[in-house]
């Protein structure tokens, strides 16, 4: 089971907090990947100092301060930017990290940050991000001399240079979503990988069974991509740890052993392999104290090694 660290700075964080989480999970040298939302106002009964960051500031930051440790949005909103300029911060903060980006890109749905932020907040969100990825992933594989073309409903390009490329020959495209019918179409046509957020074992069993049949309608064999879950992580050697550092993120126990992963190491680690059984093959930590970094560290040397 590939594990990976997720965040949610807009809860209250600034870059160099993100920082030490992204240095920690890379020197444990178990997490794969260090993800980040892409939101601007705080949900729930938080304060959320100092401020909302910039997922993609934050990566091209992130980029140049850490060496080894993969970094992507989880996931990047399509209403926040348009999608040739998304096409060049992508392809830029994948240069500066050496090829280290993948690029998560959903339709946008928090209605409050765009209306804080005047942020327009259409209707027909998830045409506009079937167009959105149909640019981005053209500009990114137009062949280097060659130019661009689109012309959509929400979009057209003209005679774009489509650059700069990207490091990496292709970065991986994350689809996610609990949408039973156009989600799945538009990871078959164009995600590396789908992710699953917060989602039971039979939703999620089920939700990839719909993907893996969207794939193969598409010409794809369904394990060309990655299945992954997104699930908050609360780790304690013992009930007492686990209490206090469910406390200290606002949730309930028994909530989060039913909706998440929360418990002993020996807990936690059953629960992924149920979570692997429902088609999982890759997991998103969430971690929501970002202060915690013993947290880490439990679950890179008590969890991951009980996984298979």
């Amino acid at each position: 089971m590939d594990l990976r660290i997720f965040t949610e700075p807009q809860q209250g964080a600034s870059y160099d907090t993100l920082l030490r989480v992204a240095l920690a999970a890379e020197e444990l040298g178990v997490f794969s990947a260090f993800f980040r939302s892409d939101h601007y106002v705080k949900m729930g009964e938080v304060d959320g100092l100092p401020g909302p960051t910039d997922a993609w500031i934050t990566l091209a930051g992130l980029a140049r301060d850490t060496r080894t440790i993969r970094l992507g949005t989880l996931m990047s909103a399509a209403t926040f930017r348009l999608p040739g300029v998304t096409a060049i911060q992508v392809a830029q903060v994948d240069q500066m990290s050496g090829g280290r980006v993948e690029f998560g890109l959903g339709a946008g749905w928090y209605e409050r940050e765009h209306s804080a932020y005047g942020i327009p907040f259409p209707k027909e969100r998830i045409a506009r991000l079937e167009e959105q990825l149909e640019i981005i992933t053209g500009l990114w594989q137009t062949k280097p001399g060659d130019t661009f073309d689109f012309t959509g409903r929400y979009y057209t390009l003209t005679d774009s240079p489509a650059l700069p490329k990207p490091a990496q020959p292709r970065i991986p495209v994350l689809v996610g979503g609990h949408g039973p019918k156009r989600t799945p179409e538009l990871a078959a046509r164009f995600a590396d990988e789908f992710n699953l957020a917060f989602a039971p074992l039979d939703e999620t069993a089920a939700q990839f069974a719909r993907v893996r049949a969207a794939a193969e309608r598409a010409g794809r064999p369904a394990d060309d991509l990655v299945y992954s879950s997104a699930l908050v992580a609360c780790v304690g050697r013992d009930d007492h740890e686990v209490a206090r550092r469910a406390a200290a993120i606002g949730r309930d126990v028994e909530e989060l052993k039913a909706n998440g992963l929360a418990g002993t190491p020996a807990e936690v680690a059953e629960k992924i392999a149920r979570y692997a059984e429902a088609g999982t093959q890759r997991i998103y930590l969430q971690i929501l104290d970002l202060d915690d970094l013993d947290h880490l560290a439990l679950i890179a040397t008590q969890v991951a090694p009980q996984l298979p």
